[in-house]
């Protein structure tokens, strides 16, 4: 009788840290390879298959069409959110041709995609948002965008929630490869 009940204890405890170890692979991400350019500090984890590498804004005013062929997206940090709504960065963002993301903007996508919108007096319209993306997709003849709005998990910040988001947003961008 011992024997079994240890047998079933044991058993359980397999189970338990298995299933344990099964939610953290599925919070990394297991797409395609990404190298994703970033203006402000890289991300406290690291992802097998994505390769960050450090961009400047005049990278991205430079030649946004060498940027959308080397990059497969561009992510910009909060402490760099002040000067990307600056006017002379909405043409970059509209005319790249991979998705931009910014992280902990709880103001969407507008102060940085529109002239004389400043990011530090416009209102929070997402303040559960953690990281918003934008693509702009229009063609000759009609104007189209993609956006993305993420939340963690439970509104919670700490490192597991923050690289379960980055990967869901690393998805999007394998999703438009």
């Amino acid at each position: 009788m011992k024997k079994i009940l240890s047998i079933i204890m044991l058993a359980t405890l397999l189970i338990i840290v298995g299933c344990d170890t099964n939610i953290s692979n599925n919070q990394m991400y297991n797409g395609n390879d990404l190298k994703v350019g970033i203006i402000g500090p890289f991300p406290d984890f690291s992802e097998e298959k994505v390769v960050f590498e450090k961009i400047t804004f005049d990278d991205l005013k430079g030649n946004t069409q060498k940027v959308s062929d080397d990059l497969d997206a561009v992510i910009i940090t909060k402490e760099f959110l002040s000067e990307a709504d600056d006017d002379q960065y909405v043409t970059v963002y509209n005319e790249l041709e991979i998705p931009t993301f910014f992280m902990q903007s709880t103001k969407a996508h507008i102060p940085f995609v529109n002239e004389g919108v400043d990011y530090d007096t416009f209102i929070d319209i997402q303040p559960l948002s953690y990281a918003t993306g934008y693509l702009n997709t229009s063609t000759d003849k009609e104007i189209k965008y993609e956006t993305w709005r993420y939340e963690l998990i439970d509104h919670k910040e700490n490192n597991s929630n923050i690289q379960e988001l980055y990967s869901r947003i690393f998805k999007t961008i394998d999703s438009l490869k």
